[in-house]
């Protein structure tokens, strides 16, 4: 039975990391890029309503669950049967500590100045709100995104050697 959680657990961790990877991906290669084209008006009001579309259950979910999931994951591999995962779901862990740290301590106070700034059509410069958040915002989420990337394939990885070990008796 605690082969079966310990598979559950990792299943689950490497679901919700992949789906934050994802998200960051998204954001790397089409959001942000796709946004940079257009004029500050359409940037900084765009942001501010993404930035309120994102905090929701969906998002909660995946973006704490990645965690949560990711030490239960490697407290269920402690034991001798779960070790040759073991290194591998703590590196996983401590990328995505990465990813919490820099979403919290670079992304969402950027968010929050910009949304701050108020309605794009009450900024008087709106070029100088854009500017103080979009090379910064971009930079910090590629290094979130190349992070949680890390994280999933060390996930990956470990549910590679799960496979290979599989249930203890060969049941």
């Amino acid at each position: 039975m605690l082969m079966l959680f310990r598979g559950v657990a990792l299943v689950a961790a490497t679901i919700t990391v992949g789906l934050m990877a994802g998200l960051f991906y998204a954001y790397t290669c089409s959001v942000m890029p796709g946004l940079g084209r257009t004029d500050d008006r359409t940037f900084v009001g765009a942001m501010q309503r993404i930035n309120v579309a994102i905090l929701n259950g969906w998002f909660a979910v995946c973006f704490g669950g990645a965690l949560v999931l990711t030490v239960l994951a490697a407290l269920l591999h402690l034991h001798r049967e779960g070790r040759p995962m073991l290194p591998w779901i703590v590196a996983a862990l401590v990328l995505y500590a990465v990813v919490l740290v820099i979403t919290m301590r670079v992304n969402v106070p950027l968010n929050n100045a910009l949304d701050a700034a108020g309605e794009p059509d009450g900024v008087a410069d709106l070029a100088a709100v854009r500017e103080r958040f979009e090379a910064v915002w971009v930079r910090w989420n590629l290094a979130r995104t190349v992070a949680c990337v890390a994280a999933f394939g060390c996930l990956t990885w470990a549910l590679v050697l799960y496979g290979r070990i599989g249930p203890p008796g060969g049941s």
